[in-house]
């Protein structure tokens, strides 16, 4: 049992890594910690998908004429490096959003943020109807 742990690490570490990123997603209010949750659990992902590319014994996939050579699979390393661009832009996107929430409420607060925006519609006055317009 503790051999067959200790010959899968990576795929503990890519598990206690999503549950950690999963539970900063759902327990915090601070915006920006929900931001570094989503970034942990996406590094979980990439780490998933680069364990199982790589082959135990497996080399780089460079043609030699062996027809006995194992080779590495190149496309989960592939696609994570376009994976890790979409998700720096789209983290980098996420905390620009944060910036604005903040400069708008005053906080990067769930709560406070619930509570600012209850505020604005209760004070703000309703429109006259297209009828008492005429």
């Amino acid at each position: 049992m503790i051999e067959q742990l200790a010959g899968s690490w990576n795929y503990i570490i890519v598990i206690i890594l999503m549950m950690t990123g999963l539970f900063m997603v759902i327990a915090r209010a601070n915006l920006v910690k929900k931001m570094i949750g989503l970034s942990i659990f996406q590094t979980s992902v990439f780490i998933f998908y680069i364990s199982l590319g790589k082959m135990a014994g497996g080399t780089a996939p460079i043609l030699d004429g062996n027809p006995d050579t194992l080779y590495s699979n190149p496309l989960p390393h592939v696609l994570i490096l376009t994976a890790i661009v979409v998700g720096v832009a789209t983290t980098a996107l996420g905390l620009a959003l944060i910036l604005r929430i903040n400069e708008a409420f005053g906080s990067v607060e769930e709560d406070e943020i619930i509570a600012a925006k209850a505020s604005q519609s209760l004070a703000r006055p309703k429109r006259p109807t297209s009828e008492a317009a005429e």
